[in-house]
């Protein structure tokens, strides 16, 4: 069955409308009992356009608050620190909400530590705003595999640099060869990163992420065959990856790995940005077989469409997170 030109140009414009928001980053809760029935709480809220999310803990009406001492803010997220007293009752069995999650696409990582080294780790969505704290819970670990495959598909920007790769490959080997090349250099920087091996500030990372994705689309748009874009597009996929892989790093940072568990949490949220980049792939092919199987053949004008979609939202991006970066 084939799709009519026309729903086809308008999957294509509301992708393009879809892709010009932000990436969303996981916001973070770990609360840590430090004697019976008192608890340190670290809350981390990601930073949108300079600002914290306005997402509010609700804990039991038993506990008190406290704040302790100014919310840190650095590039990327807003943190604060709480001490928590549940006089008698304590935490176990009750709910803990988060009013505001609902009108956003933020998960959050809630991280239970208790004095006897068991842990309790849950993810809250945006339909799922609250949980009941338990005393145990399974590791964790495949939240991340899941954070990861998540991470990729909401950070736009990666999905457009993804994208525009995917029109670099003449062949079936050459974009295997290309894909291939992004992925093992953004892996080396995401877990150079997420050790803290090598960091660098999220704010001009993010900066340099888009400038990359308007080199790209410009460099398209020119389809200049004798440029290294074309000559040698694995090496120009490789060396971007390398910065993307700080950008992937970023959401990892804000959340943690499990001090018990670092390596095996990092491959499974590595695995997940490569599933959900997969994903990208495939859609894309798909498109690309859908277009060309039309019996009409397409105006040239229309097939540099989404060339231009991308280096216009890159644009957009660029002049933005400058502004950003510029005024912080």
């Amino acid at each position: 069955m084939k799709i009519p030109m026309r729903w086809l140009i308008l999957m294509l414009g509301w992708t393009v409308m879809t892709v010009s928001a932000h990436e969303m980053r996981p916001a973070y809760l770990e609360i840590k009992e430090v004697e019976q029935h008192r608890f340190e709480v670290l809350w981390k809220r990601p930073q949108v356009t300079g600002r914290s999310l306005k997402l509010d803990l609700r804990f039991p009406d038993h506990c008190t608050a406290e704040q302790l001492g100014l919310d840190q803010v650095t590039d990327s997220a807003w943190i604060s620190r709480l001490m928590l007293d549940c006089s008698t009752e304590g935490l176990s069995g009750h709910s803990v909400t988060v009013e505001g999650l609902s009108g956003t696409m933020t998960d959050i990582l809630v991280r239970m530590r208790w004095q006897n080294g068991r842990n309790f780790n849950h993810i809250l969505k945006p339909d799922q705003p609250g949980v009941t704290i338990a005393r145990d819970s399974p590791s964790g670990l495949a939240e991340y595999l899941r954070l990861g495959i998540e991470h990729l598909l909401t950070g736009f920007d990666h999905v457009l640099f993804v994208i525009g790769l995917l029109f670099l490959g003449r062949s079936t080997w050459e974009l295997v060869r290309i894909v291939t090349s992004f992925t093992v250099a953004h892996s080396v920087t995401l877990g150079l990163s997420a050790l803290d091996v090598v960091r660098l500030s999220q704010t001009p990372v993010e900066v340099v992420i888009a400038l990359s994705i308007l080199f790209l689309a410009v460099e398209l748009a020119k389809g200049d065959r004798s440029s290294i874009l074309f000559r040698q597009p694995w090496l120009i996929a490789f060396i971007f990856g390398l910065l993307h892989g700080f950008g992937f790093a970023g959401a990892l940072r804000d959340i943690g790995l499990p001090s018990d568990a670092m390596l095996w949490a990092l491959l499974l949220f590595n695995i997940g940005v490569e599933i959900g980049q997969l994903m990208v792939v495939f859609a894309g092919l798909s498109l690309v077989f859908l277009l060309r199987t039309q019996p009409a053949e397409l105006p040239r004008w229309l097939t540099r469409v989404p060339v231009w979609g991308i280096g216009a939202i890159s644009a957009y991006w660029l002049i933005g997170r400058t502004t950003l970066m510029v005024a912080s």
